[in-house]
């Protein structure tokens, strides 16, 4: 939606900023929806329209993620990367922006290498935030999600896991297992509601901490959490990750917020980042020092 106009970013982004989580979305006619549950009519939502959301904001760095509704079709994310890259150099896109596809766990080694090549850094694990708890169904993905691990430790790339609270605290295991770094999308997806204190987001907070440290969260999607005015009522989980492990947590906008995007102003969700973290110091952590390790930026 646009921003409506009595609203005003209550903080500036530190250089190097990053949104580490966006996505992009072309001509239907184009770009065909692949995703066969599509729960949403996505919009047109092009690169040129992310880039003046992010200038509003001070963001300079980039991570391109996957939308569910093209599934294994990464086209139009691709073919908006190498726009980017014909604008901003090969040296400066090198050293800002990122990608994360959705991929079969067969594809070939010449696949992943063009796909280096032009700055993709992960692949997306990536169910529907509200499907329904099915019995057994965690166990399914894992041979996929082991296959990806043993080829994209030889890569130095990583995994970014998206789905229901009950499935991220089924697969937590697994993710304890993993030699390549991993990301939790929307906080892990666990309700604000239950809080804190609920059992799968206390075994997410302990993982954090845990042996080589591969895990992180992201603040995304917030509103696929909270449900109270402002989604205040997920400050509280936020907090408790600042307090666990500020260096293992990036932002995104998750921009254009698709079947939110009436009910949501991105200026207000850039806002609440500063409830998140009120000091000017974790903020910089959270946007521009921990992506640049994640991503492998110098």
């Amino acid at each position: 939606m646009a921003h409506p106009a009595n609203e005003t970013p209550s903080f500036r982004a530190p250089p190097g900023a990053c949104d580490a989580h966006f996505h992009v979305f072309g001509p239907a006619d184009r770009y065909p929806y692949g995703d066969p549950n599509l729960r949403y009519q996505p919009p047109l939502a092009p690169l040129d329209d992310f880039l003046a959301h992010a200038v509003l904001f001070g963001i300079e760095k980039f991570v391109f993620v996957q939308p569910s509704a093209y599934a294994r079709d990464n086209r139009c994310m691709l073919d908006a990367m190498r726009e980017l890259r014909a604008r901003m150099g090969t040296t400066l896109y090198d050293q800002s922006v990122r990608g994360i596809v959705d991929l079969d766990e067969n594809c070939t080694d010449e696949q992943l290498a063009d796909l280096h090549t032009l700055g993709v850094r992960g692949v997306r694990i990536n169910h529907s935030p509200v499907k329904p708890h099915v019995a057994g169904f965690a166990q399914t993905m894992v041979p996929r999600i082991k296959r990806f691990d043993e080829r994209l430790a030889k890569a130095g790339w990583m995994l970014d896991f998206l789905g229901p609270g009950w499935l991220t605290r089924e697969l937590l295991p697994t993710m304890r297992a993993l030699r390549v770094p991993y990301s939790l999308a929307h906080m892990g997806m666990f309700l604000a509601k239950d809080g804190p204190q609920q059992p799968g987001f206390r075994e997410l907070i302990a993982l954090l901490n845990e042996g080589e440290r591969r895990c992180w969260v992201k603040f995304t999607g917030i509103y696929r959490m909270g449900t109270a005015p402002g989604f205040t009522d997920t400050i509280p989980m936020a907090h408790a990750l600042v307090e666990t492990a500020a260096d293992r947590i990036i932002w995104g906008s998750d921009w254009p917020h698709l079947s939110f995007a009436d009910k949501v102003s991105g200026v207000a969700l850039w806002n609440l980042l500063g409830d998140y973290a009120p000091d000017e110091r974790t903020r910089r952590r959270i946007l521009v020092d921990n992506p640049q390790a994640l991503f492998g930026w110098a």
